[in-house]
């Protein structure tokens, strides 16, 4: 008898699975069909992808995302937004139609799918990051509908099986002198198609007044249709954003995935962008020990501070020296250079003391000396902007960091006009962004300021693409940058010069 009893199981939770065969069984829509460009990500993706794809998919996506975000901040036309971001979305997140008959559509909507998802589980944790993600992925969604082929969209609009009421031919005539004034159209909108839906659904249509209202129902036009669907899009990643953000404390994460998602979020700051090799000048215009001071004038404000500090006080604290050396590092000053410039820079000490205190360390950053790890990958990298915001804040007597973010307003104000900054619309807009903690913001916009003459050359002249033209979100790309803009036709009329001399 207590046998038996020990043995009763509840059928409810009874597990009529094998462990074994549960473990092993197959994912449910593990293999997805991406027939529409455009996706509302009602289905999470379930197949197998690698770290480095995990990652790299999810820090595309981010700098898209940045990019949009920044469009934002400058106060960019929706047509100039669309246009700038053309080359931007090419680069990092290319999406074609099923017109397009690409051999990568499969392969580019599943990119699409999964880094959405990545950045939806990373960005759920707190109520700012939601509302600022949503927004973001509206606007992304918004200007991939109106960039969408016509028939496609309206297959994918009919995919999604909307409850909207279309208006029917008895009523659009009953309604069709009300229909046509609220049309704003006259005559030319007697013929319109249109929806009916709950008047709840549109709040921006019918503030703008564009909708007739009748019974507490909306009559929408066709042709603001897309305000229909991309409602319906931000409607629907809010409570998903809320339902993801509940669970997260439920989650078993991998713990190879946590860092990658701790990394992600942070760096809705700034998106992290890694130093590469072609942030550097080209061979024939490397940097020595000597011409450090007039390549300065390219420096952005945390590299400039940090020289001018470095120049008045003979000296740096360590993460100062780290933060600038590294910098130097990646503009391409060689090992030996880099000792000559620190050795001439710490003028008030001897010999023997730079050799004992400070030598190796210039060596080890370069990976000239330490462990094997470090030797392999030949030292540090260069820091970028996102490493520079999120950073603890510097002590007294420091000087490292960001000084958009470390700087009081009015000593921020102070600096730029030391370095020629005067616009008295640019200092405000730097004190409106630095406000609301957009540092790099407020950095891209003193580049922008300062090389205006120069970006509108290479616009008008078609010279440089928009993804050339990007947010600036390292320190090396923006003294590149600055070079090349103030170089502009060096490189091509040395070239004619030498094809000339042959």
């Amino acid at each position: 008898m207590l046998r038996q009893e020990f043995n009763r199981v509840d059928p409810k939770r009874r597990n009529n699975i094998d462990y074994k065969k549960r473990q092993f069984a197959q994912a449910n829509f593990e293999l997805q069909e991406y027939k529409h460009r455009l996706n509302f990500y009602a289905i999470p993706p379930t197949a197998e992808i690698t770290l480095e794809e995990f990652e790299e998919w999810a820090i595309n996506r981010l700098k898209v995302l940045g990019e949009l975000e920044a469009c934002t901040f400058r106060n960019r036309t929706p047509e100039e937004t669309a246009s700038y971001m053309a080359s931007i979305l090419d680069k990092y997140m290319p999406l074609r139609s099923n017109s397009s008959r690409s051999s990568t559509l499969d392969d580019e909507r599943k990119r699409d799918h999964y880094s959405h998802f990545i950045l939806r589980l990373a960005f759920s944790s707190t109520e700012d990051l939601r509302r600022r993600f949503s927004r973001l992925e509206t606007m992304l969604f918004r200007l991939r509908f109106k960039d969408d082929d016509s028939r496609e969209r309206a297959a994918f609009i009919d995919s999604l099986n909307f409850d909207w009421e279309k208006v029917s031919d008895a009523e659009r005539k009953e309604l069709g002198s009300e229909l046509t004034a609220a049309s704003g159209l006259g005559k030319w909108g007697e013929e319109e198609g249109w929806f009916k839906v709950e008047w709840e659904k549109v709040p921006e249509l019918v503030e703008q007044r564009r909708v007739l209202l009748k019974r507490g129902m909306a009559y929408v036009p066709q042709r603001e249709q897309m305000t229909l669907v991309v409602a319906e899009f931000t409607r629907r990643l809010d409570q998903n954003l809320e339902w993801t953000a509940r669970a997260l404390p439920r989650l078993d994460e991998d713990d190879r995935l946590s860092p990658i998602l701790h990394h992600l979020s942070k760096s809705f700051t700034a998106p992290d962008i890694s130093y590469s090799t072609s942030d550097a000048l080209p061979g024939n215009l490397h940097p020595n020990a000597s011409n450090i001071d007039a390549l300065s004038q390219h420096f952005p404000l945390c590299m400039s501070h940090l020289h001018s500090t470095l120049r008045a006080n003979a000296h740096l604290k360590h993460f100062g020296r780290l933060q600038y050396g590294l910098f130097l590092k990646g503009l391409g000053l060689s090992l030996e250079d880099a000792l000559l410039f620190w050795r001439r820079s710490f003028r008030n000490m001897t010999d023997e003391k730079f050799d004992k205190e400070y030598r190796y360390n210039v060596r080890h950053s370069y990976g000239d000396v330490g462990g094997d790890a470090n030797r392999r990958g030949r030292g540090y990298t260069p820091y970028s902007c996102q490493k520079l915001l999120t950073e603890a804040l510097p002590g007294t007597g420091q000087n490292h960091g960001c000084p958009y973010r470390t700087f009081s307003p009015d000593n921020l104000v102070a600096l730029l006009q030391n370095t020629g900054i005067s616009d008295r619309e640019v200092l405000k807009g730097v004190r409106e962004d630095v406000g609301k903690q957009r540092y790099h913001i407020a950095c891209n916009r003193v580049f922008d300021f300062t090389h205006k003459k120069e970006i509108k050359k290479v616009k008008d002249e078609g010279l440089w693409s928009a993804s050339e033209l990007d947010t600036i979100l390292h320190p090396n790309t923006y003294f590149k940058r600055s070079f090349m803009l103030k170089h502009l036709g060096e490189e091509r009329q040395k070239e004619t010069n030498s094809q000339d001399a042959a």
